[in-house]
């Protein structure tokens, strides 16, 4: 019998992605200032996509010693920044700019032709962080995928190993398109505030999908999140 997970998540609600934008920067925000507060250094990792946009440019405006936080990516499609499809590239435009320009950003792309022939520079880079994440934001594809953990994707089964020492992996799938880079699910876990950003009615279906393990939802790979999550998921939504 699956397991339902509803305790897994404490979900918040908004009337719109505007508010619900703001809500999560200033959360994420009041994350980071905790974590400078009790370190003098704080670290961050976000999520690509369309979904992120407006959350990233209201958190580009917190007032924030960004100098002192290091910033990084969920996961990554192996293209350069030059790319419209890179993740890094999306956070250039819509975060790192104005004050939050003093981040330390920590791109997962690396210039070669495929992702395993960078995977011991991006831990060695990834290890020079603050570990573990102060605040990590997932989002959530229609297919029930974060990070880069696809349905059918050919490494999915270690980057969901509870008990994997890697850090990132490669990810090849049907659906992502391009070969990804993504943290592995201890590292996602290990962070002190972990997110899900959710947006749009479709999702929410995902969602309580996966949560209560019905249908194909038992198998989306956003399960594996939920079930091994120390504490319940703060799941920020908007239709």
């Amino acid at each position: 019998m699956t397991t339902d997970l509803s305790s897994q998540i404490q979900l918040h609600t908004f009337p719109d992605p505007a508010a619900l934008a703001e809500s999560l920067a200033a959360t994420i925000a009041d994350n980071l200032r905790s974590a400078l507060a009790a370190r003098d250094h704080a670290s961050l990792a976000l999520s690509g996509g369309n979904t992120p946009k407006r959350f990233l440019q209201a958190l580009s405006r917190q007032a924030l010693p960004w100098r002192n936080v290091g910033v990084t990516l969920v996961d990554e499609r192996w293209v350069p920044e030059s790319n419209e499809r890179s993740n890094a590239r999306l956070l250039r435009e819509n975060l790192l700019h104005g004050a939050a320009a003093e981040a330390r950003f920590l791109p997962l792309h690396r210039d070669t032709p495929e992702p395993e022939q960078a995977l011991a520079g991006i831990e060695r880079d990834l290890a020079a962080l603050p570990s573990p994440f102060d605040a990590l934001v997932l989002g959530m594809g229609n297919d029930g995928h974060t990070a880069s953990f696809f349905p059918g994707g050919d490494r999915l089964a270690d980057a969901v190993d509870p008990a994997t020492t890697s850090k990132v992996l490669p990810m090849r799938a049907p659906d992502a398109g391009e070969p990804r880079i993504t943290l592995t699910l201890p590292t996602i876990l290990a962070a002190r505030h972990l997110y899900l950003h959710v947006e749009g009615t479709g999702k929410r279906h995902v969602l309580d999908a996966a949560v209560a393990g019905v249908g194909e939802g038992a198998d989306y790979p956003i399960r594996n999140v939920l079930q091994h999550a120390a504490l319940p998921v703060q799941v920020f939504y908007a239709a």
